[in-house]
């Protein structure tokens, strides 16, 4: 059975620490300047050492997204960079530019190909392997059985998408919110205009016909409003989830899975790497008795998602999207003031209301993310079962914090919301 990589997004040192403390075998990231992810905190070319250091504690590989387009200058600069980042022991670039596959392998750092140059075929693979590539991440508009296909006839590592948005353009080159904007979706500075409420209007003819899918499951929704306009979501995709299908997946015979989501939180990276790493070491152990696990689903759901489809891996998707579906939201309510570690107790400075039965999520730099349900809370040595805001309360927490991590109380969201 193949020994599949689990790999995930980091979009700063508190999501870097999130997704390895939950499991990922290998994490991806951007440099300022460089990547489809303009609007993440990302790293500078200084944090890269200590990026490389951190992954080493958890035996995790590195690779570094540069997978935006670039132009002369860019190019220019990305190369410059080359023995800097070498340096810093990252194991591979993600790269959108074929033009520098040369560059980057004779730096020592592995090649992988981005999503962005649209591999559908084993004749790309086969070239790629003569410029130098380890692997390709394949187009997302492949099926299930296209990917296997691909992968069995491929030289080189295959890697696919398995969790996360999924953009309305092929392979995620879209120029949408530049003609709209100026603000270029193909340099990672995207500002998401297909996610809005879209308004259609018709100006002659009468033809009630709305949606013209051929697929027999009619569920895309066009609402018509008073003034005759209609109005949709249909630029929107919903979320890939595959957790249903980890099977189908590992048995295709591709070297990684990859979680989108360098720009979510990191309470969203850890929940969804640690909710695959359960899935894949499952099956990997015990194929024979492998059963999806309906809490999977549930735990997936909480967090932020705009409902969850399988993309193009069996059908050609035709969900549109909503707003956010997650079942609550994360409140801002305090901050870490001291962590015992004799009694495993953290001491919280709390600006909003706290009771036994929350679920608080702790976030920090070194601590990474950790979600915790309180069972246990002491205000001056004394129990109590509910706190106020503006105190202090001690609340048992069996994984350590750290001085001013923050604090995040999980709250049902409203579905009018």
């Amino acid at each position: 059975m193949t020994m599949v990589e689990l790999l995930a997004p980091a979009g700063n040192f508190i999501s870097l620490r999130a997704v390895l403390e939950n499991g990922a075998d290998a994490v991806y990231f951007g440099l300022d300047n460089f990547n489809m992810r303009a609007n993440a905190k990302n790293f500078s070319l200084d944090d890269l050492s200590e990026v490389s250091q951190i992954a080493s504690e958890y035996g995790a590989k590195t690779y570094l997204g540069t997978n935006i387009i670039l132009n002369e200058n860019l190019a220019s600069r990305l190369e410059s960079n080359l023995e800097t980042i070498s340096s810093s022991q990252i194991d591979g670039l993600i790269l959108s530019d074929i033009g520098l596959i040369e560059s980057t392998v004779s730096h020592g750092l592995e090649a992988h190909i981005s999503v962005q140059e649209n591999v559908t075929n084993s004749y790309t693979l086969k070239t790629l392997k003569k410029l130098g590539a380890k692997r390709a991440i394949l187009s997302r508009e492949l099926s299930l059985r296209e990917v296997t296909e691909i992968t069995e006839k491929s030289p080189i590592e295959t890697e696919i998408f398995i969790h996360g948005a999924i953009c309305m353009a092929i392979s995620g080159r879209c120029f949408l919110s530049y003609g709209l904007y100026g603000r270029s979706a193909n340099c990672g500075d995207c500002l998401q205009p297909c996610r809005k409420n879209w308004t259609l209007t018709y100006e002659e003819g009468e033809d009630n016909v709305i949606n013209f899918s051929d697929v027999e499951d009619e569920r895309f929704v066009i609402t018509g409003s008073d003034d005759g306009s209609y109005r949709t979501n249909f630029f929107s995709p919903k979320d890939m989830c595959m957790i249903e299908y980890i099977p189908e997946l590992i048995e295709s015979g591709v070297a990684s899975f990859k979680i989108e989501g360098r720009a979510r939180s990191p309470d969203y990276g850890a929940m969804v790497t640690g909710i695959y790493r359960e899935a894949i070491d499952s099956y990997q152990s015990d194929s024979l008795n492998y059963e999806v696990k309906n809490e999977w689903m549930e735990e997936l759901t909480s967090v932020f998602n705009r409902g969850f489809d399988t993309n193009f891996y069996f059908n050609t998707p035709f969900e549109t999207s909503e707003d956010n579906q997650s079942k609550y939201v994360k409140r801002d309510i305090g901050q870490v003031v001291n962590y015992y570690s004799r009694v495993k107790a953290a001491e919280l400075r709390i600006w909003d209301d706290l009771k036994i039965g929350d679920k608080i999520i702790i976030q920090g730099r070194t601590t990474g993310s950790i979600t915790h349900t309180i069972d246990s809370m002491q205000i001056e040595g004394e129990p109590v079962s509910s706190a106020e805001k503006g105190v202090n309360v001690a609340v048992a927490m069996p994984e350590k914090v750290r001085e001013n991590d923050f604090v995040y109380k999980l709250v049902e969201r409203n579905v009018d919301d």
